[in-house]
């Protein structure tokens, strides 16, 4: 039976670049995201381009029936998932009072619910393998409340959290689990989706490739929570130094998503 990459979030940004980084390395993927058009030319290309087998499940995480159709769909398909990485996630700048009571529900679903849904769906079949990765894309926004994207860093730090527990449960059977913990990531689409207006970040916005490297790295080590550049992890380590009023107040300055108060 042939071993498949599972990558949700595929059609744009990270999950996109991760789903070509794969199959360059030769993985059969399987691609989920709401966007069914853009998987398809996809996963036509990453199939002319690398000899690959692609499979186009599209689903709407958002959906709490999502995670368990992606599963069935796998099912269906005879397929075994050797590499889970869940990579859906989107952002909403600004003020936590003002944002609409739909994005929150939204953000909580593709950010957590079925992040969990399906790590828990598809670690059986992992674990009976005794092979296989779960790789979860956090953010450096985990590590504190940052104003803004309070509700968004609260939803990364549950899936840090997450994966450091996971970690000490699946000791000993052959699955990795682990983290990856970006700063700020040049998207297609993240910041006009969270209006979040870039020209107020002030910490450097990295390529995509800053992630993919970071991702190779945490399967080829023990590391629980990957920081891709030199400056993610200087951000966490002095963390650990300063009082959190003021770790939390340079986040919101260096963010540059809370709204502006009137005078």
């Amino acid at each position: 039976m042939k071993r498949y990459t599972l990558i949700t979030g595929a059609s744009t940004g990270i999950g996109r670049h991760l789903a070509v980084d794969f199959a360059a390395s030769g993985d059969n993927l399987v691609l989920v995201a709401r966007s069914g058009g853009k998987l398809e030319e996809l996963a036509v290309e990453l199939r002319s381009r690398h000899g690959v087998e692609v499979l186009v499940c599209q689903q709407d995480l958002g959906r709490p029936d999502a995670p368990s159709k992606v599963l069935d769909f796998c099912a269906g398909a005879g397929l075994e998932i050797d590499r889970l990485v869940n990579c859906a996630g989107f952002s909403v700048a600004g003020d936590f009072a003002n944002m609409p009571e739909g994005e929150l529900y939204q953000m909580a679903m593709v950010n957590m619910v079925s992040l969990a849904a399906m790590t828990r769906l598809f670690l059986p079949g992992m674990v009976s393998r005794r092979r296989g990765a779960v790789v979860n894309i956090a953010s450096l926004a985990a590590f504190q409340g940052v104003p803004g994207m309070a509700y968004y860093s609260g939803t990364k730090a549950f899936v840090v959290r997450l994966t450091e527990g996971l970690t000490s449960e699946l000791r000993g059977t052959g699955v990795r689990i682990f983290a990856v913990c970006p700063g700020f990531i040049d998207t297609d689409g993240f910041y006009d989706r969270a209006g979040h207006d870039r020209s107020r970040i002030v910490t450097p916005i990295s390529s995509p490739s800053v992630v993919v490297r970071a991702v190779r790295r945490g399967l080829d080590s023990g590391e629980i929570a990957v920081m891709p550049t030199l400056f993610d992890r200087l951000m966490v380590f002095t963390q650990r130094l300063m009082p959190r009023r003021l770790v939390v107040m340079l986040a919101g300055f260096f963010a540059g998503a809370e709204e502006k108060k009137r005078s």
